[in-house]
């Protein structure tokens, strides 16, 4: 049995955690299985857009708890470890933002603490009525700082805090009506992979583009921000498909594009 199973499709990559009986937990090897599928994935043009499920009851329940309990058996504590560990997720969290195609949760169950971060970190999700949200860590007393980074990045700040200082689970309509996903369905996974195929109908350089783009910008200062883009638009005009599919447009036809 794969930790983590991938089927292509339609120019789609569906990865599906599969370690059901520890909910999908993002342990040591779960992380390496999903940083090598990314690094792989990055350079693989015959891929336009990704989606990451989990199997079972649960899309992911976090970070594996009995790993890093072993982990304070060294001698500093587990200092040296944890700090690896948070690091090798964290790489792994910025491997789905580098990457050229958009990635899609498709959540189910539970998405707590680290499997949380992950929902938050994909560009898009499409959420299974039923699902539950958390970063839950300060039940245990764990604070959730490194969700915290791509979760206050998708949701207001105040419910943020909220969610992270009291450890409350927000259902999958509170979680649509924040903006931690897309939307609600009572089939995730199919939905997502539909949503995957439209994406992965369009000119793939320009959806490169425009993914990178879309994050730079946003941190830019407003001026700055048209300055990037206006530039990325310029050079997005001079490639050949882009040329070809205003053609079509206006000449009423279907493009026929190279990438």
């Amino acid at each position: 049995m794969n930790l983590l199973e991938r089927n292509d499709k339609n120019a789609v990559a569906h990865l599906k955690m599969n370690a059901p009986e520890r909910l999908n937990a993002l342990s040591e090897e779960m992380l390496a299985a999903l940083q090598a599928e990314f690094d792989a994935l990055k350079d693989d043009r015959s891929i336009r857009a990704v989606v990451l499920s989990g199997s079972g009851k649960a899309f992911c329940a976090g970070h594996d708890l009995k790993q890093m309990t072993a982990g304070r058996q060294a001698e500093d504590g587990g200092k040296a470890y944890f700090t690896a560990l948070f690091d090798t997720c964290a790489k792994m969290m910025l491997s789905i933002r580098a990457l050229p195609q958009p990635v899609i949760a498709a959540p189910h169950g539970i998405a707590t603490a680290a499997g949380c971060q992950l929902v938050a970190t994909c560009d898009m999700a499409v959420a299974q009525t039923g699902t539950r949200f958390g970063v839950n860590g300060v039940n245990i007393g764990l604070f959730c700082s490194t969700p915290m980074v791509a979760l206050s990045r998708n949701i207001a700040r105040k419910q943020a805090f909220e969610m992270l200082t009291t450890g409350s689970f927000i259902d999958a309509d509170r979680a649509q009506e924040l903006g931690l996903v897309n939307r609600v369905s009572d089939n995730a996974e199919a939905e997502a992979l539909a949503l995957a195929e439209t994406v992965a109908s369009k000119l793939a350089a320009a959806v490169k583009v425009g993914k990178e783009g879309f994050y730079k910008q946003l941190e830019m200062g407003l001026e700055d921000a048209y300055a990037y883009t206006g530039a990325a638009m310029a050079e997005n005009m001079l490639f050949r498909d882009t040329e070809e599919g205003i053609a079509a447009f206006l000449e009423k036809r279907d493009p026929t594009w190279e990438q």
